[in-house]
């Protein structure tokens, strides 16, 4: 079954969000560079470890739009070396854009660059519980 006939059901009234969710993710996962992983951290936690050798921290960037995580890296033109001083080139020096895209309630922590390697810390904080007490009208 086609994801557009599914969504176009008459019992998924008001899910256009939820189909924009799907569309963004099924994108993000056609992506392939960086690798990367995902971690549990256990308490609702999460990390994202990208492999983004060579990369120094200004030449990357970490957003967060619209329940959308952005990772971008960036190469300097100026500092990257001519073409014909490789005799093998097995280590990418392009630039990325990575998206994932985040459950309600996901809050990205802090990211920090380690041995080449970038990872983003998030939770899910607990919500805070509240109890709504509705009144009972008496009709007569």
């Amino acid at each position: 079954m086609n994801r557009s006939v599914l969504f176009d059901s008459p019992f998924l009234l008001g899910f256009e969000h939820t189909r924009s969710l799907i569309e963004r993710a099924a994108k993000a996962a056609a992506e392939s560079y960086p690798p990367y992983n995902v971690e549990d951290r256990g308490d609702g936690g999460i990390r994202i470890t990208l492999a983004v050798a060579g990369f120094s921290p200004d030449q990357l960037e970490v957003t967060v739009e619209d329940r959308q995580l952005t990772v971008t890296g960036r190469r300097d033109g100026n500092a990257a070396q001519p073409e014909d001083l490789f005799l093998h080139r097995g280590i990418a020096a392009r630039g990325f854009i990575r998206s994932f895209v985040l459950a309600d309630g996901m809050v990205v922590e802090e990211a920090s660059l380690e041995h080449g390697l970038l990872h983003i810390d998030l939770s899910r904080p607990e919500p805070e519980k509240r109890v709504l007490k509705v009144p009972i009208r008496a009709r007569a």
